[in-house]
């Protein structure tokens, strides 16, 4: 395949570029900064706040992967016009790109669980309210809302990607990391700041660039079967589909690190965090049944001990 990658520095671009670099697909990568060290394949440095129109016209890509933007909820109360900015704009750009590009490339964007804000009903379907809690999930859902209009009205293939909560050897933020740094400290306590009931539906990241790459090749081998078929937004889950509170997940961190550490709760609650999470998958799993994400705790202890081998704390 003639792949497109946009953002593709970040934690999940660099991880789907590079599986996708690994299986031979050519790539042509965009990003803000100058080409990183090493980096390999076609790369091109450019604002997503501009067309590239062209660029989609001369490479003729078989999907762009709209990977840029931001992922931090908490950043977005501090900063909302940012986030705005960063999700929507740049979003809304890549589309108008497409299709002034004359090209119907499949396009995948990866939205978030957080555009279902606290769900009614776990686990929770892609046919659920969209009630989001926090500036980055209502940017997220407006976000989809583009889709469904160049689907509608211009005629664009889209996919849908609502990510649950991704972690990998590369995610040096974010719960699992703070935790593991906690527990190499010599305090003999590690704290969380919620209650430990508060629950999500972890997926390690390699299986979700899997389950992207077998997205892909499914929603094109569809296409195919149906003389190019085009105009169509399908959203999808991808998580593990099951769901795991923090306290847990902490102790399962802890017995891998740290077994003699203690664990406490602060009991705070943190602004646009919902208190439970687990993906409905069926959709997911009727569109790639071969797949198959690994158990949380072989992909927690794999992650781990990359961290102990590679990582140094301080």
């Amino acid at each position: 395949m003639r792949l497109l990658i946009t953002g593709c520095t970040g934690f999940l671009g660099r991880n789907v570029s590079e599986a996708g670099a690994r299986s031979g697909h050519n790539i042509l990568r965009i990003g803000r900064s100058g080409r990183p060290r090493g980096y390999p394949g076609e790369y091109l440095q450019g604002s997503l706040t501009s067309d590239f129109a062209a660029v989609i016209h001369d490479y003729r890509p078989d999907v762009i992967l709209h990977l840029a933007g931001p992922a931090l909820v908490d950043a977005s109360f501090v900063d909302p016009l940012s986030d705005q900015h960063a999700s929507l704009q740049t979003w809304s750009n890549t589309l108008e790109s497409v299709r002034r590009s004359g090209l119907s490339p499949l396009v995948l964007f990866p939205s978030s669980a957080a555009v279902y804000g606290n769900p009614h009903v776990l686990p929770v379907s892609e046919d659920a309210a969209i009630a989001p809690i926090s500036p980055y999930g209502f940017h997220k859902a407006a976000c989809e809302l583009l889709a469904l209009e160049y689907a509608e009205c211009f005629g664009l293939d889209i996919v849908v990607c609502r990510f649950f909560s991704l972690f990998g050897v590369s995610q040096q933020r974010l719960l699992i990391w703070e935790l593991y740094k906690q527990l190499l400290e010599r305090n003999s306590t590690i704290w969380l700041e919620g209650t430990g009931t508060e629950s999500r539906d972890y997926l390690h990241v390699d299986d979700a660039t899997s389950a992207l790459f077998e997205l892909m090749e499914n929603r094109l081998r569809v296409r195919n079967e149906k003389s190019n078929e085009i105009g169509h937004r399908l959203i999808v889950n991808i998580g593990s589909g099951q769901e795991t509170n923090v306290l847990d997940l902490a102790k399962q961190l802890r017995n891998l690190v740290a077994p003699e550490k203690r664990i406490r709760c602060r009991g705070s609650k943190r602004r646009g965090a919902p208190e439970r999470w687990c993906a409905d998958i069926s959709r997911l799993r009727s569109l790639i049944p071969q797949w198959k994400s690994k158990v949380l705790s072989v992909a927690l202890s794999e992650c781990i001990d990359a961290w102990q081998s590679s990582y140094h704390v301080v």
